[in-house]
């Protein structure tokens, strides 16, 4: 914080001095129009640094969703491709594990993803699948096939672990630090430059500044709305495990 207030004052510093030293070797001219140079240059740059912050504040949240809800495809497939090797198991262990995966994703669906629009995790899920990983490793097999078959579901719990782990990130993720804050003071500066400039608009004159401001207002807000990747208009819903239990049952008819 006081390398970004050192910069700040460093910055104001230098127009200060430049200021002084055009003053006092007598260079250039007044400026008071609201249309001049200088309230042209500043406007003109403070519009860009709005537009870049807000680019930021828009881009981030909408990569950051889209790369949840990949996850979550990435998630459920392992959760499927778990649920079809768990064929090759004795037919007692094959029935407990599709049981665990079933109420593994349920679980997901029903009970963590309203936790995951607040930004956090319920930790339950990561100790059924602890759990389930350390079951089929203690699981004793017999012959190639099984051996096999036990061999790739440790590879699919460990994958659904890992996009677990990822997806406990994607939810708790947010925009950098103070984006939010100076989305809105440069959208706060836009709207009252002219103001600060000299210009003094009146009648149907100020309502192009009037809908500028709404629409900066509405922009502002939709970067707040959108900063959790589960939650907002960009929500990533769990779409993906809903579609791993139609799997599971489909599978299951066919067994």
């Amino acid at each position: 914080m006081v390398a970004y207030t050192l910069s700040i004052l460093a910055a104001v510093g230098v127009v200060m001095l430049t200021a002084l030293v055009f003053r006092l070797f007598r260079r250039g001219g007044e400026d008071r129009d609201p249309g001049g140079p200088s309230a042209g240059h500043a406007g003109a740059m403070l519009s860009a640094m709005f537009l870049l912050v807000f680019a930021i504040a828009i881009i981030v949240p909408w990569t950051k969703a889209d790369t949840a809800r990949q996850n979550t495809h990435t998630e459920s497939q392992a959760a499927i491709d778990a649920y079809w090797t768990a064929a090759g198991l004795p037919d007692d262990a094959a029935r407990q594990v599709r049981t665990a995966l079933r109420e593994y994703v349920i679980f997901v669906v029903r009970d963590e993803w309203p936790l995951m629009a607040q930004g956090r995790m319920d930790p339950v899920g990561a100790a059924r699948m602890d759990e389930l990983r350390g079951r089929v490793s203690d699981l004793e097999v017999s012959g190639e096939d099984e051996e096999e078959a036990k061999g790739n579901l440790l590879q699919h719990i460990g994958a659904i672990s890992m996009a677990r782990a990822q997806r406990s990130a994607d939810a708790a993720a947010a925009p950098p630090d103070g984006l939010l804050f100076l989305t809105i003071l440069t959208g706060v500066v836009v709207i009252v430059f002219p103001f600060l400039a000299g210009a003094r608009p009146q009648g149907l004159t100020i309502l192009p500044l009037v809908a500028m401001a709404a629409l900066l207002g509405f922009g502002t807000y939709l970067t707040w709305d959108i900063s959790r990747a589960f939650d907002g208009p960009l929500a990533v819903g769990p779409e993906a495990f809903q579609g791993a239990l139609q799997e599971f049952a489909r599978v299951g008819e066919g067994v």
